[in-house]
């Protein structure tokens, strides 16, 4: 693997394949906690760490226990058990060493569990039949392309909470409008040449 397929799996998953822009995957946790900054980068921070250790976890339970069994049309349910006790050990992890975060996430974070972008990423490197190299190294990149996402739209809104908008584009409305402007703005990355 060279460093320009390494470098060009790392820019695509961030920018051009971005998972909440391109895969459209995670729009739940992207739309709820983009709220604020700083409760963007705690779940930015655990999606991370998740979706980094769910993609090595899960690509070693398909390799050496579903395939070599012939069990690979139990993937799905296999890789939600995964996640879902990952997902316990970071709450409980966040829980014992910041209380703050803890509470600032509050039910975001057993939203994780259930965060569709988690298990597409587990499936995504099963289907694109990376190594377990690759494999991390797009689950980190798919992680921080979310996180960037997360913190850009929530650094928008909190910018917008102050700005003169009309009654009915208040809330919700203006974040799937400002939403829309960063995915188009993300689809300038597309037409790049790595």
């Amino acid at each position: 693997m060279s460093i320009g397929s390494i470098f060009s799996l790392i820019f695509g998953a961030i920018f051009i394949n971005n998972v909440i822009f391109a895969k459209f995957l995670g729009c739940c946790p992207f739309m709820g906690v983009s709220k604020k900054v700083d409760a963007s980068l705690g779940m930015g921070m655990a999606v991370t760490f998740v979706i980094t250790i769910a993609s090595g976890v899960t690509w070693l339970v398909y390799q050496f226990l579903l395939v070599p069994f012939n069990l690979q049309y139990l993937q799905t349910i296999a890789f939600i058990l995964i996640i879902a006790a990952l997902v316990q050990f970071v709450e409980m992890a966040i829980a014992k060493t910041s209380p703050s975060l803890y509470k600032a996430l509050g039910v975001f974070l057993p939203l994780i569990t259930t965060n569709c972008a988690v298990l597409g990423v587990a499936i995504i490197n099963i289907q694109e039949n990376y190594n377990f190299i690759e494999t991390l190294i797009n689950g980190f990149s798919v992680a921080v392309g979310f996180s960037l996402a997360l913190v850009l739209l929530a650094g928008i809104r909190e910018r917008i909470e102050y700005s003169a908008i009309p009654e009915p584009f208040k809330g919700i409305p203006i974040a799937f409008i400002s939403a829309g402007l960063l995915a188009m703005a993300f689809m300038g990355f597309s037409g790049m040449q790595i």
